[in-house]
């Protein structure tokens, strides 16, 4: 790839946000306020900084309001945001194989979990994936709870060569950071899996021709109340000062 080839984005969001219940019984996790602006806008600000401007957003829990969110993103006119609205939730994988149109025209796609908040630099991530010939790129982040995440090791190339869900004795606190730029070919090879879970079903599939790329800034899952919180107390002093509320 070069780098002034074409990239879109698929930002999952339709979770139900189970463990954030009662919030998440009237309110779809994607949008949950942190510091008075919904989760979503955090990830709009990041893709921002990038040269993406074609987005696609599945949705399930409470439709509706991810709708008129991306009937607001859409009339201020940076961005084209799309719905891929699931009756039943397809899983992270399940979402791709779905939507597998979504790679023509473009040469990488930017994989987004939607329930973390983060100052990744996506541009960067992007850059690193352009830089290399593997068809896959994961953005990890160092974590003090290896045994609740997904954990990578790496070569000395930066290629993942082990990547184990939830391992029992890790071998590094490289987690996954539920960030991934894939090549459009790939997207297309996950879709043809007919997998459901991308963790589990389809990563272990990509050892030995995936990069990883580590984030050393802030990065924080926020699908607990606990972490949530945490989040909200966070947010103001790593966000506000460089970022401006969305009108």
């Amino acid at each position: 790839m070069q780098s002034n080839q074409q990239v879109k984005a698929l930002i999952l969001a339709g979770g139900l946000g189970t463990r954030l219940r009662p919030i998440t019984n009237t309110l779809s996790k994607c949008l949950v306020p942190i510091a008075d602006r919904p989760l979503l806008d955090y990830w709009f600000d990041r893709l921002a900084e990038t040269s993406v401007r074609e987005v696609l957003i599945n949705n399930h829990h409470l439709p509706d309001q991810v709708r008129e969110y991306i009937a607001a993103k859409n009339a201020e006119g940076r961005f084209n945001v799309s719905e891929a609205f699931e009756p039943t939730l397809l899983g992270s994988a399940g979402t791709i194989a779905a939507n597998r149109s979504f790679a023509d025209g473009t040469d990488a796609i930017v994989v987004i979990y939607a329930d973390n908040l983060s100052d990744v630099d996506l541009a960067a991530l992007i850059e690193f994936h352009t830089s290399h010939n593997d068809p896959f790129t994961m953005m990890l982040f160092h974590t003090q709870y290896p045994e609740k995440c997904g954990i990578a090791a790496l070569d000395s190339e930066q290629r993942i060569v082990e990547f184990v869900e939830k391992p029992k004795q890790p071998k590094s606190d490289l987690a996954n950071g539920g960030v991934y730029v894939l090549d459009a070919d790939a997207f297309r090879e996950i879709s043809d899996m007919n997998a459901f879970d991308l963790g589990f079903d389809v990563l272990p599939r990509f050892i030995g021709r995936m990069r990883g790329w580590t984030w050393n800034g802030y990065h924080r899952d926020i699908g607990t109340l606990e972490s949530l919180e945490i989040a909200r107390a966070e947010a103001p002093r790593v966000f506000l000062k460089t970022e401006t509320p969305s009108t």
